[in-house]
């Protein structure tokens, strides 16, 4: 366990870290963590080289990410494309080692609030808050949420009331609604601090839970810095992050998903924005590229290209004519969001098609019944094969279906070369983003132009298998 002296708890005391005087003179070097879409951990590394100029460091925990930054970009950092939530990491713990008795490591928990260095993450706090825009609604616990992981957020006051009392108080704790309208962005100087703690725990060898970790260490918060405690309505939010026997405590600085930027309208199947993302620079896209989604749904993927990569041209295509109306409504969406701001209306292509496109020529998504993608997988691939240009042209496809597109993929040998799959997890299911390249190959010379009942073939060869 990792342990701070008398000395330690002494500059961590609340006068030093008063949150309504503290105004750093100087740049402050903190570290940030991020919350990325599973398996777009490299993709969100490369973006925070790229913007930020700083090397990220990849969680043993899927989805984490951690940089250096100083205070005088923490603006830049709310504008990465591929992260979900951020936070400040107040302290790191590499290899804590955890008590066996739950009542030695709640123990511990509490006695560690003390000896924690909040300085710097309380002043990046309140610097962040200045960045931040004012938001009629909090999402609650948005900025933690950990896959697949137990996440706990309890009140500190009850915590205290109750830390004497270990044996009754785990069917005591109450998780916090999601949504909670939020009255005010900042707190009045002559008003005490809100906050509320949240644990995410992840691992089978930890003889706690994760409300009774956020309940004990959210009453040493509580009484160490002297805060109210609030589950709603909150000022700030400490985070408790433990997987297995890494522990990471942190200070959120996002309300919501940064996710949630380009859709009002939401469908059935609409990806997270930071998803898109990923799979977008998952292309490599190049000036005047023409990217096509026929199953655009809500039109999220050309919607955050349109914004990104606006140096390709996109269009949006669906065979439903709700999807269609939903495109139109988010492009409607973002157009008056710039209009508010002042920003000239985008003048980035974006043309959302009333017909159906079974084709593509840089990204879409499949997804749909099992049965029907038998016969969905390679006539998709052989029509998009036709579309694409020989020796360029490339594919990103997002299925959870892996098996049936893993043998539709191999018997497409001659149009289509698989150079890259990454695993992720969308809404709790595993799923698969496929990177292709057009081979130079002919279309109408290779066998796979051969319409053979390739359902019937596709559908015998699935009997085998489960057989």
């Amino acid at each position: 366990m990792c342990s701070h002296g008398d000395k330690a708890a002494e500059e961590a005391s609340p006068s030093s870290v008063s949150i309504m005087n503290a105004s750093p003179d100087s740049e402050l070097t903190v570290t940030i963590g991020a919350t990325v879409p599973t398996g777009f951990e490299h993709t969100a590394a490369e973006e925070v080289q790229e913007k930020i100029g700083v090397d990220a460091r990849i969680s043993r925990d899927r989805g984490r990410i951690y940089f250096p930054v100083t205070t005088d970009k923490l603006s830049e950092v709310h504008h990465l494309r591929s992260v979900d939530n951020l936070f400040v990491v107040v302290k790191e713990y590499d290899q804590y080692q955890f008590k066996e008795s739950k009542e030695e490591t709640l123990m511990e928990l509490q006695e560690l609030a003390s000896k924690l260095p909040w300085t710097n993450a309380l002043e990046v706090w309140k610097l962040n808050r200045t960045l931040k825009k004012k938001k009629s609604y909090r999402k609650g616990g948005n900025a933690t949420k950990a896959k697949p992981a137990d996440t706990g957020v309890c009140d500190a006051a009850e915590q205290q009331e109750t830390a004497q009392e270990l044996s009754a108080a785990e069917g005591d704790t109450k998780d916090a609604p999601d949504v909670e309208s939020h009255q005010q962005e900042a707190a009045p100087e002559d008003k005490p601090i809100k906050f509320r703690v949240t644990c995410n725990r992840a691992g089978d060898k930890h003889s706690f839970s994760s409300n009774e970790a956020a309940r004990d260490f959210g009453g040493a918060v509580q009484e160490f810095f002297q805060w109210k405690a609030d589950m709603t309505k909150f000022d700030i939010e400490v985070l408790l992050n433990i997987h297995n026997e890494e522990m990471v405590v942190g200070i959120a600085l996002t309300e919501e998903s940064l996710h949630r930027r380009n859709i009002s309208h939401f469908g059935p199947t609409t990806l997270r924005s930071t998803l898109c993302y990923g799979m977008l620079r998952l292309c490599k896209l190049q000036p005047s590229d023409v990217v096509l989604d026929p199953m655009c749904g809500t039109g999220a993927i050309p919607l955050e290209g349109a914004i990104e990569f606006n140096s390709s041209f996109y269009i949006a295509g669906d065979n439903n004519d709700m999807a269609v109306n939903r495109t139109l409504n988010n492009i409607c969406h973002i157009q008056k969001r710039r209009a508010d701001k002042g920003s000239p209306p985008s003048s980035t292509p974006l043309l959302p098609v009333a017909s159906p496109f079974h084709f593509m020529l840089s990204s879409t998504q499949i997804m749909g019944s099992r049965k029907k993608n038998w016969d969905l997988y390679p006539s998709c691939l052989r029509e998009m094969a036709r579309v694409c240009r020989p020796g360029s042209g490339k594919a990103v496809l997002l299925t959870q279906d892996k098996k049936c597109f893993s043998k539709a993929i191999s018997r497409m040998g001659g149009l289509w070369k698989k150079l890259h799959t990454v695993w992720v997890n969308v809404g709790g299911l595993h799923a698969g983003v496929y990177l292709l390249k057009r081979t130079a190959g002919v279309f109408g010379q290779t066998p796979e132009d051969v319409h053979e009942s390739p359902g019937r073939v596709y559908k015998q060869t699935d009997e085998k298998d489960d057989g």
